[in-house]
């Protein structure tokens, strides 16, 4: 057996450990590209290495392999590729101040490495550092809003239940900070990291609270019901940024030159954006969103490669600005 196809197998061996129901040849086959009769091949060399390996019949009438003797993968130990990849996570968590991530990755890698014996431990933290620094992410800048570790902690946790929350919230419009008791729905990360809730004292719309003007947060033992039809992702996406608004929410067209149009090709401004390809070579990105500021906020990174075409207002807060010395894509 060859390397390669040692590495694969335990990796099939974890996939079918780790899944409650066990894995079928359809998964195996999508898992490592490959067609189903190979994904049946690798199923039976499973078997031969790992033969506690047993099979149900699910409703579908799919057949599926779970291996419940798990005490051979303990033997592979840590991977340097895995570790790298979970210190990249924390960095990426850390410059975009999601601070409960942080300290979950960081307790998650900290138990994968006290398995390890103390030279080898040491020398794969070393590789995964120098890695790190390679592929530029390591100590990079940037800005971020500063947001209270303890009442982050305590959302989550108001999240979990949920329960209703007591915060002490400055909003735009407060002179100072004024209690509040909310109903969280879920974060939203983004420039400025926004919580979704309800205000028990107002109506049944949701609201956003910026959480770096939450000055102070307390769980209660009141236990609601969210709404069964609310939609995170899809509450979100009426968002071009974290920043939302019912009067904004429009139809945006933009239109990038053909100097611009291939860089253009690679983003992902908006989950249910359409491209047309234009017959000099532009391309035309259209969706439906509001956060017209974030918007202005992010074209001004294309200086005169973009025009915007809808809505009216974003156009005339752009032309004001739209740089001529811009030479560098984003």
């Amino acid at each position: 057996m060859s390397f390669q196809k040692a590495q694969d197998l335990l990796k099939l061996a974890g996939m079918s450990a780790s899944r409650h129901g066990g894995i079928t040849v359809k998964e195996v086959a999508e898992a490592f590209s490959v067609n189903e009769r190979t994904a049946q091949r690798m199923i039976a060399a499973l078997k031969d290495v790992f033969p506690s390996i047993s099979h149900q019949t699910d409703n579908e009438r799919r057949r599926r392999w779970k291996l419940r003797d798990t005490s051979m993968l303990g033997m592979q130990g840590l991977y340097r590729r895995e570790l790298v990849a979970l210190e990249a996570s924390i960095t990426r968590a850390e410059r975009e101040g999601a601070d409960m991530e942080v300290e979950a990755l960081r307790s998650l890698r900290d138990r994968l490495v006290a398995t390890l014996p103390s030279a080898q431990a040491r020398s794969m933290e070393v590789d995964a550092e120098a890695i790190l620094e390679a592929k530029g992410y390591a100590c990079r800048p940037g800005p971020k809003v500063k947001i209270s570790p303890a009442v982050l902690n305590i959302v989550s946790a108001a999240l979990r239940g949920p329960f209703r929350l007591i915060i002490r919230y400055q909003g735009a419009q407060d002179a100072k900070p004024r209690k509040r008791l909310i109903e969280p729905y879920g974060i939203l990360l983004g420039t400025r990291h926004y919580l979704i809730a309800r205000d028990t004292a107002k109506d049944a719309n949701l609201r956003r609270f910026r959480l770096d003007r939450i000055e102070k947060a307390e769980i209660t033992n009141d236990w609601f019901e969210k709404d069964r039809d609310f939609d995170l992702e899809a509450y979100a996406a009426r968002s071009f940024g974290s920043f939302h608004s019912d009067d904004e929410f429009s139809r945006v067209v933009w239109r990038f030159s053909p100097a611009a149009a291939a860089t253009a090709r690679e983003f992902e401004f908006h989950p249910k954006q359409d491209m047309i390809d234009l017959e000099d070579g532009g391309l035309l990105v259209s969706f439906e969103a509001s956060g017209l500021v974030e918007m202005a906020w992010h074209l001004a990174k294309w200086g005169r490669e973009v025009e915007v075409l809808e809505p009216r207002e974003l156009r005339e807060t752009v032309a004001g600005y739209r740089n001529a010395s811009v030479h560098v894509l984003p």
